[in-house]
C-alpha cells in the first residue's frame, strides 16, 4: 500500500486516511487504485464493522491531481477512458462497501473529493469546510461521480451546483443532503465521529449490510419488483441468526452478541 493511503485498525474500527497533505490529498492515479483496493479488501473483512474515511492535513480532498489531469489531456482517448473508469470504480467500491462508512471532512472537498463524500453513509463536516463540484469551471464535467452524487443529494441542488461550479458551505451541503452533521471545529469533529461509530456498533453487521443493499435496490427496481424483494428480504432477516438473536435478546432484556 503506498504512503498516500494510511490504514489504522482499532478493534472493529478501520480508519482510512488520505495522506498527501501538502497537495490537499489530491487524487493521483496510484492513490485512486490504492483506495479502491483498500475498500474492496475491507468489504470482505471478518473483523471490521465500521470504516472512518479522513484526510490528513488542512483539507479532506481537493479532487483529482491537476498535473495528472493535464497529462491525461495529452493521452489517447482510450487511455483517458481507462483513467476515468478507474475513478468510477473507486466511487463504486466505496458506495457498494457493505460496512458502514463515516466520513470526517475539514478544509475542502472539491470535485472528486466531494464525489467520495457522496459515497459515504454518514458525513460529518467542520462548519468552515468548502465544497465544490468545480469541473465546469475547468471546462470539464463531473461525469463519473455524477451517479453517486445524484443518489445522495437533492436533485435541484445538484443541477445548480454542477452548472455553476461554485463553492458552497457545509451548511448548504447539509441542507442538500451531502452532509449529515456540521460541527464547530476539528475537536468537535473527532467527538462526533466517535459518537456516530458507537451508535453504528449497536446494530447488527449483517443487518447493516442488508440495509445498504436495500437502499441501492430501491432506486433501480419497479414497484412490483420491490413488493417481492422487500418481503423476501425481511423474511430472510427474521429467520437469520442475527434476527433470532436480536429479537430474543430484546425479549430477554439482554444485549445481543454484537453489543457485547
Amino acid at each position: 500500500m503506498p504512503d498516500s493511503i494510511l490504514i489504522e485498525q482499532q478493534g472493529a474500527l478501520a480508519n482510512v486516511i488520505l495522506n498527501r497533505p501538502r497537495s490537499h490529498n489530491a487524487l493521483t492515479a496510484g492513490m485512486i487504485g490504492a483506495l479502491r483496493e483498500t475498500f474492496e479488501q475491507l468489504a470482505h473483512s471478518d473483523t471490521v464493522r465500521v470504516i472512518v474515511l479522513r484526510g490528513r492535513g488542512r483539507s479532506f480532498c481537493a479532487g483529482a491531481d491537476l498535473r495528472g489531469m493535464l497529462a491525461a489531456a495529452e493521452a489517447t482517448f482510450e487511455e483517458n477512458v481507462a483513467g476515468s473508469e478507474a475513478i468510477f470504480d473507486l466511487m463504486d467500491s466505496v458506495d457498494r462497501c457493505p460496512i458502514p462508512i463515516v466520513a470526517g471532512i475539514q478544509g475542502a472537498a472539491i470535485g472528486g473529493g466531494a464525489g467520495l463524500v457522496s459515497c459515504c453513509d454518514i458525513v460529518v463536516a467542520v462548519a468552515d469546510t468548502i465544497f465544490a463540484f468545480s469541473e465546469a469551471r475547468l471546462g470539464i464535467v463531473p461525469a463519473v461521480i455524477s451517479p453517486f452524487v445524484v443518489a445522495k443529494m437533492d436533485a435541484g441542488a445538484v443541477r445548480e451546483l454542477f452548472l455553476t461550479g461554485e463553492r458552497f458551505t457545509a451548511q448548504r451541503a447539509q441542507k442538500a443532503g451531502l452532509v449529515q452533521h456540521v460541527v464547530d471545529d476539528e475537536a468537535a469533529l473527532d467527538e462526533m465521529i466517535k459518537e456516530r461509530v458507537q451508535q453504528l456498533l449497536q446494530a447488527a453487521p449483517g443487518a447493516q449490510a442488508a440495509v445498504k443493499e436495500l437502499l441501492r435496490e430501491i432506486g433501480r427496481r419497479s414497484r412490483s419488483e420491490l413488493r417481492s424483494y422487500t418481503s423476501e428480504l425481511i423474511a430472510r432477516r427474521r429467520a437469520s441468526d442475527e434476527g433470532r438473536e436480536g429479537m430474543g435478546a430484546f425479549l430477554e432484556k439482554r444485549p445481543p452478541w454484537w453489543q457485547e
